[in-house]
């Protein structure tokens, strides 16, 4: 377990801000959406704000309403607010458009190879049979956790083929460090840099496999996920800035920190819970608090980003604007940290009160003093 030193208060204020500012912005359903609204849902989850609960569901009733777009793997990143929806309402409307995204998923959506889901953002082939990291987040991620609450053995198997091909094609094996994306007609990494918020959809996505599927070990291709991503959390790891964060470039010296990046890997190590890391954590939580505006923005996050030329292309993409995948993340890695709060506390507690027992269960032993006449 990893053991923060947070202030609950600040954190829930930030936190709190961060809903607000997410659900005041005017996102349409596509992966921004997605991600932000990921992010309410994990905010609810840690505070049991039935508040949260009620803005994320107006929100998603007002865009059911106004009609559904035609579906792409990054469209499909919306699934995972529904998922929750249909959990804590029971709302079966929500689960039968996860079934849609499903059914795109596993008959219409692009694919190449072993059958790995080619990289999409329009009805268009955008990037003929390129794999991105985004993707782990916006399809394979919400594959597994739908497979897993059908029950539905090919689901959670085409989930795990996803990742497995994904590590094949983007992780670095010298480095342990993700690159954005992978062309497979040209059998490259294009530009080939090591984008930070590629390995925040990756370290973030895979920390989550083994909580997700049950028994995960009885699966070979999980132990593929958990050893690719205990190799890319060492190498992040030493990569960290004095302020706790990530460049966009992870090794590029002149390259600026990112918030969103920093934020997803700082929510992976955290649900990964590797006690070497505790430190790393720390600082991470610290330099994401830094990067909240009183209004609920996080800062420096950086706009959407292809696949890009060249080291400037990324050094150059703004981080002036608020974006709904800084928002999600943001408040999926501060949801985290209440969560491991509360688990702390709750297992000091108990240890506590089981030493408390032992102690009143020992027998007396101490000498007995002699009565005065």
């Amino acid at each position: 377990m990893i053991r923060l030193s947070l202030d609950r208060d600040l954190v829930t204020r930030d936190l709190d801000a961060m809903v607000r500012k997410t659900m005041s912005m005017d996102l349409t359903w596509d992966w921004p959406c997605g991600v932000a609204y990921y992010g309410v849902a994990e905010a609810f989850g840690a505070t049991q704000d039935s508040e949260y609960l009620d803005l994320l569901r107006g929100r998603v009733d007002e865009l059911v309403a106004l009609g559904l777009p035609g579906w792409t793997v990054n469209t499909c990143a919306m699934g995972h607010a529904l998922l929750t929806l249909t959990e804590v309402t029971g709302d079966e409307r929500y689960w039968a458009i996860v079934e849609s995204k499903l059914d795109y998923l596993r008959h219409r959506a692009l694919r190449f190879g072993e059958r790995v889901l080619q990289h999409t953002v329009s009805a268009r082939n955008d990037f003929p049979e390129q794999a991105w990291a985004d993707t782990l987040f916006m399809a394979a991620f919400l594959m597994l956790r739908a497979g897993v609450r059908l029950g539905d053995r090919d689901l959670v198997d085409d989930a795990l083929n996803q990742y497995y091909w994904h590590v094949e094609y983007l992780q670095d094996p010298a480095t342990g460090l993700f690159y954005h994306g992978y062309d497979n007609v040209a059998g490259d990494h294009m530009s080939g840099f090591y984008w930070a918020r590629a390995n925040a959809w990756a370290a973030y996505t895979m920390s989550q496999v083994g909580s997700t599927l049950p028994e995960p070990y009885l699966y070979p291709r999980f132990m593929d996920v958990d050893c690719a991503l205990r190799d890319q959390l060492a190498a992040l790891r030493a990569l960290q800035t004095p302020d706790g964060l990530w460049r966009t470039v992870l090794d590029d010296a002149e390259s600026y920190e990112e918030l969103s990046a920093a934020a997803g890997i700082g929510a992976a190590m955290l649900a990964s819970g590797n006690p070497l890391h505790t430190s790393t954590v720390q600082r991470a939580l610290d330099g994401v608090l830094a990067n909240v505006s009183p209004d609920g923005r996080l800062l420096n996050t950086s706009a959407g980003t292809a696949v890009m030329r060249d080291l400037d292309g990324y050094r150059s993409i703004s981080r002036k604007w608020t974006q709904g995948w800084g928002q999600g993340l943001g408040l999926t890695f501060l949801a985290g940290a209440l969560r491991a709060e509360r688990a702390d506390t709750a297992e000091r507690a108990d240890t506590a009160a089981a030493e408390g027992t032992a102690a009143a269960d020992e027998p007396a032993t101490g000498l007995v003093a002699a009565p005065v006449d």
